[in-house]
């Protein structure tokens, strides 16, 4: 049998390809996480309001329009809620005509049923106010929740992500 004798470039050569076999690995495993930042930063931010210069004339009337719908009071962004307790998000607008209220979680319109209640007033004829109560709160709903407020002039929205705690007694 004949033994193989490494070079000192091949040794080089062969470091080299291990090194970027690490290096490919633990950056697949960290983008899996979520830790590692993509190719191309996302230009939607979750939970602000739509502002700013618009394309055209007809665009940027519509989302500044006096009268649209304008979110005036909105829940903190990040929530952390215990298991088996209480969540409430809460959401006032302004427009005229009075703006509806939808809420979403996960991107899907979401209903009262039998632990989670969606409360709506009517304040003067410009307002509502509307708050979504769950009671009691379970792991499935941690998630991001949007409130949208929307009239024939704008739309605006807002998002909460949540996450669940255990309380430990």
């Amino acid at each position: 049998m004949h033994g193989y004798r490494l070079t000192t470039n091949m040794s080089v050569y062969i470091c080299i390809v291990i090194l970027i076999l690490v290096s490919v690995a633990i950056d697949d495993v960290e983008a899996r996480r979520g830790r590692a930042r993509g190719r191309t930063k996302s230009r939607m931010q979750i939970g602000l309001p739509i502002t700013g210069k618009y394309r055209d004339p007809e665009s940027d009337q519509y989302y500044n329009n006096n009268n649209g719908a304008k979110i005036t009071l909105a829940s903190h962004f990040d929530y952390e809620y215990v298991l088996g307790h209480k969540i409430a998000f809460l959401c006032v607008a302004r427009g005229s005509p009075r703006p509806t209220i939808t809420w979403f979680k996960d991107g899907v319109e979401i209903f009262s049923h039998l632990y989670l209640h969606v409360h709506e007033w009517y304040i003067g004829k410009d307002k509502v106010k509307s708050k979504i109560e769950i009671d009691p709160a379970t792991q499935m709903d941690a998630g991001v929740y949007e409130c949208t407020a929307d009239n024939m002039y704008s739309i605006d929205r807002r998002s909460f992500k949540t996450d669940f705690s255990i309380a430990f007694d």
